[in-house]
């Protein structure tokens, strides 16, 4: 089974391009192994052309390199455009079987997200308010987990946007995601967790133009959602004995 299906709304190239892209991020194919291009065509099933189409997207993501004399091979990690939302979608499309992907996900978000609720606490304007409180009333009225991911992420993304830092916002590339998976995993374990204290504690806290007590309510939340996650991955593998 190569994962290539006819008449999917992803289109041909893009799943060429997606399962390409797996096999190097999973290690089926190393770092530094040669592609032979002929050989993958024919495992693929499709033609020549879509095949050099889609290595040339993965080059654009720092996959992939040609040389003379050597041909096409797999780049060293190093070299991964890891920041690329596909790259990232990628990498989170297999989060159950990589764990460890979460848990940087988690560093990340605890490097950025107190430092970002800190501006947004100085820099908010009232338009920041409407969307965190928006987000706020959509958590609220979530009626399934995907509206529940929904609105989590239309509230971390309201709180880079209030930074009023361009960069900041463009976090919203790796929150996305791994928010959304990280959630997905969460609401199954414990569906009847409330986020909305901890959400609306930032939020008071910005509304007051208070930095440091924004800083501290966006710890306090990511300490919870670091819990969550510690029992996730207990409950995952007490279900896997």
């Amino acid at each position: 089974m190569t994962g290539i299906q006819r008449g999917v709304s992803r289109g041909l190239h893009g799943q060429i391009v997606e399962v390409m892209a797996q096999r190097i991020l999973s290690g089926q194919i190393a770092e530094g192994a040669t592609i032979n291009v002929t050989d993958l065509q024919a495992d693929l099933g499709v033609s020549l052309t879509a095949v050099r189409e889609a290595l040339k997207v993965l080059t654009a993501k720092g996959l992939v390199d040609a040389r003379q004399k050597r041909g096409t091979f797999v780049r060293p990690r190093s070299d991964w455009n890891l920041l690329d939302a596909d790259m990232i979608r990628w990498h989170f499309s297999d989060a159950d079987a990589r764990p460890e992907l979460l848990e940087e996900l988690h560093e990340v978000r605890g490097i950025v997200e107190p430092a970002a609720a800190r501006l947004a606490a100085l820099r908010s304007d009232d338009a920041d308010l409407v969307a965190l409180d928006e987000a706020l009333a959509a958590m609220e009225s979530a009626g399934d987990n995907v509206a529940a991911a929904a609105a989590d992420l239309a509230f971390h993304r309201a709180l880079l946007a209030a930074t009023g830092n361009e960069l900041l916002t463009k976090m919203e590339v790796i929150m996305e995601t791994g928010l959304a998976d990280r959630d997905r995993l969460v609401h199954t374990v414990k569906p009847s967790d409330d986020p909305i204290p901890s959400h609306r504690l930032v939020v008071d806290a910005v509304r007051a133009h208070d930095p440091e007590g924004a800083e501290l309510a966006m710890r306090e939340l990511l300490a919870k959602a670091a819990e969550d996650l510690t029992e996730v991955r207990g409950s995952t593998r007490r279900r896997r004995r």
